[in-house]
Parts: C-alpha cells; structure tokens; sequence
C-alpha cells in the first residue's frame, strides 16, 4: 500500500493540542478501514522551531489520506506519496 506524508503549519500548538490532533487521525482512520477505506495513521513528527507536523498514512489514494484529515478537522499544508528507506534496507 503507498505511504503518504502530510505536512503541517501548526502554529502555537500545545503538546497536548498535538497528542489530540493524532489521537483524532488515529480514530478516524480506524473507522475509515472498518468502512471499507483502508487508511492507516502511522505517526508524526514535529519540528518545534518551524511549528511544522509531518504525519505518515498508508492509504490506497491521496483522496483518502485528505478524507481522513478533514474527518480529523486537522489542517494540511500538502500530501505527497513517499517511499520509505531505512538503515535495515541497506547493505
């Protein structure tokens, strides 16, 4: 399944305003693929000092990684599909 990254401006966002925003995305994406829409929030990270959240999706389109985060009323810059790389992938 393609993985998707979404990008936010989220400025002035508390920790716990955070940990509620994917807290949400992790519901809604659950009741998203028990309906028949397979979309799976895989976690975020976020850069303080640009006040920007970077959030990671499975999902089998845009359309519904973008479904998912107005369901969650969480604000996005942009999505773009992504290819994931990491040390263990590497000889």
């Amino acid at each position: 399944m393609p993985q998707y990254m979404v990008e936010r401006h989220l400025p002035g966002i508390t920790p716990e305003q955070l940990s509620a925003a994917a807290s949400r995305a992790k519901n809604v994406t659950a009741e998203m693929t028990s309906q028949g829409k397979p979309v799976r929030y895989l976690r975020s990270t976020f850069v303080p000092s640009e006040e920007r959240s970077f959030c990671l999706f499975d999902a089998s389109s845009e359309q519904d990684v973008q479904e998912a985060n107005e369901r969650a009323e969480i604000p996005l810059l942009r999505i773009t599909e992504v290819k994931h790389i990491s040390a263990d992938d590497l000889a």
